[in-house]
């Protein structure tokens, strides 16, 4: 039996904030829809936390299953970085993609891509954080026309801010609120027009404000007691308001036998992977490769590490970050450290590069075209034919790719050594630790390998993938082989956690009941049950619920 399904996902929405917000009575939508139907919570992979979460929503299937690991792709022939977007779908489509018996509405979900098998309205890339797909839809009119009566969403491709800039933090906030407002004008036109079989949107928001604003609100991170203790209210938890009062009014146009489903498949902490990903582990392999040399922020291990960096050159991160980057050249420094950056680009080609390794400007990278210039990860690209190992860019966990002869062309680790080597990287990784409390910076290691020449193409391009600790967000480690890094300025100050959560209303839920803790992979076949939809054998997940015409809905044992 078809019934219609509204489903609402908050993209990187943390269970225990709205948990704990419900409990405290905000969020009376969300609070609403948890005592008159069910509630979950839901984990996701322990790794590759950012880049997987939405394609395997979409899928309904694991990066093991469709090979999608990353929106970036290593080229082993060229030592390239390739951004690729969102996966092809060719053998795994959109799980909405339901033919011609179904009547599919969907507004603006990442990751994702147009199908021709939605028998309805498809918009990607109206607002989306991360989209990784144009800006488009089906039929091809419907984007133009949402633009002209809606307006643009003020933070497409600009929700992002500098962690210190306090002014530019409640700038974005300005600007997410008013995308919250309008996605709720939108979904609310594209309710009215008719009686979807399933109405889809993500709200993207959700995720920019807990990346760049985490840190003014909630006290676990270090930047809390310098900014967020004296910052007059509390970014995060107002954004979710403007969220909850959007699903108010979005379920307000919702058909009476609608089930109402609102779920998130990742979290967000403070930000416990982006320095440790980006900054650290490339800088570390840099020093294991090159041994006596160090590029980004070298200190004596001896002593305390240094205050905190609470300024930025221009309120600018990277700026900050190329300028504590070492090259060996005293004048080059001084030019990194006071000139204006419209004037360093200019000179800094005429100054020629350092006679011994040495990372990459980002600026020549931006001019050159490169999409993650950004990433301090990418400014050892040009060294990675000369080292035995390099870290790959990031968001989310340390991916290190060993460069193996046979496989690369300038390999130099042979494939019987190749254990050797991941050894010795692991044993070294495994004695680094916070600079400032002394925590491990790692949680687990994880070989993606059996052996280094393995062809099959589902595996992920890095050879280790670096889990790192979630209990403090450091800006400074020390190794005992290879010195200390930091301080370094902290950039988004949160990081994605892979728990989720699952809410849901209707006419086949049993109100106030709780569902056992599931996999993410279980909300796609879950929201297909809900709709009467068949769900494929494919998927690698089930329903965490059972329904018939007659009954409420159960938990699956």
């Amino acid at each position: 039996m078809k019934r219609p399904v509204i489903a609402i996902g908050l993209d990187a929405a943390d269970p225990a904030l709205i948990e704990r917000w419900m409990s405290q009575g905000h969020l009376s939508n969300l609070r609403r829809i948890r005592e008159q139907g069910t509630y979950a919570r839901v984990s996701n992979y322990e790794h590759y936390k950012a880049e997987t979460p939405w394609t395997t929503f979409l899928t309904g299937c694991s990066p093991q299953t469709t090979g999608y690991w990353s929106p970036l792709k290593f080229h082993t022939n060229t030592y390239q970085v390739e951004l690729r977007g969102a996966h092809d779908f060719a053998k795994q489509p959109p799980f909405y993609a339901l033919g011609g018996d179904y009547r599919v509405a969907v507004f603006d979900i990442p990751q994702s891509k147009l199908n021709e098998q939605v028998n309805g309205l498809q918009v990607l890339g109206w607002g989306a954080h991360s989209a990784q797909t144009p800006s488009h839809s089906l039929p091809e009119p419907l984007f133009q026309d949402i633009i002209n009566r809606f307006g643009e969403h003020p933070g497409f491709h600009k929700d992002h801010a500098e962690c210190l800039d306090v002014p530019g933090m409640e700038r974005l906030q300005r600007m997410l609120e008013q995308g919250i407002k309008r996605r709720s004008e939108i979904c609310q036109d594209m309710l009215q027009q008719e009686e979807w079989d399933l109405f889809m949107t993500i709200f993207g928001e959700t995720h920019a404000i807990t990346h760049f604003n985490w840190h003014l609100s909630e006290d676990d991170h270090p930047l809390y007691e310098v900014l967020g203790a004296k910052y007059a209210g509390d970014p995060l938890l107002e954004v979710f308001e403007a969220v909850d009062q959007a699903i108010g009014e979005i379920i307000d146009k919702a058909p009476e036998n609608a089930h109402i489903v609102v779920f998130s498949v990742h979290g967000m902490g403070a930000n416990t992977m982006d320095l440790p990903s980006t900054v650290f582990l490339p800088e570390l392999l840099y020093r294991y490769n090159f041994p006596g040399k160090a590029a980004i922020a070298p200190d004596d291990i001896n002593h305390p590490p240094k205050p905190p960096v609470t300024a930025c050159k221009n309120d600018s991160w990277l700026r900050e970050m190329w300028t504590i980057t070492e090259e060996g050249k005293p004048l080059k420094q001084l030019c990194k450290r006071l000139l204006p950056i419209k004037v360093l680009n200019k000179l800094e080609p005429l100054m020629g590069r350092a006679k011994h390794p040495a990372p990459m400007s980002p600026f020549e990278l931006l001019k050159a075209g490169d999409p993650m210039f950004f990433q301090p990860s990418s400014w050892y690209q040009h060294l990675w034919p000369q080292m035995k190992a390099f870290a790959l860019p990031s968001f989310s966990e340390g991916y290190i790719h060993i460069n193996v002869r046979g496989r690369e062309p300038n390999g130099m680790v042979s494939p019987s050594d190749y254990d050797k080597v991941c050894d010795e990287l692991s044993q070294m990784l495994q004695q680094v630790k916070d600079g400032r409390q002394g925590i491990p910076m790692v949680k687990n290691i994880i070989r993606t390998r059996r052996s280094p020449m393995e062809t099959d193409p589902n595996l992920p391009d890095a050879d280790l993938v670096i889990v790192w600790q979630e209990e403090y967000a450091t800006d400074t480690v020390d190794s005992p082989q290879l010195g200390r890094i930091g301080p370094v300025p902290h950039h988004r100050t949160g990081s994605h956690r892979s728990d989720g959560f699952f809410l849901a209303q209707g006419p086949a839920i049993k109100p106030g009941s709780t569902l056992p803790t599931s996999h993410a992979l279980d909300i796609t076949p879950t929201i297909m049950t809900l709709m009467g939809a068949p769900v494929p054998d494919y998927f690698d997940g089930q329903s965490m619920v059972q329904t018939s015409e007659t009954e409420l809905a159960t938990p699956v044992s």
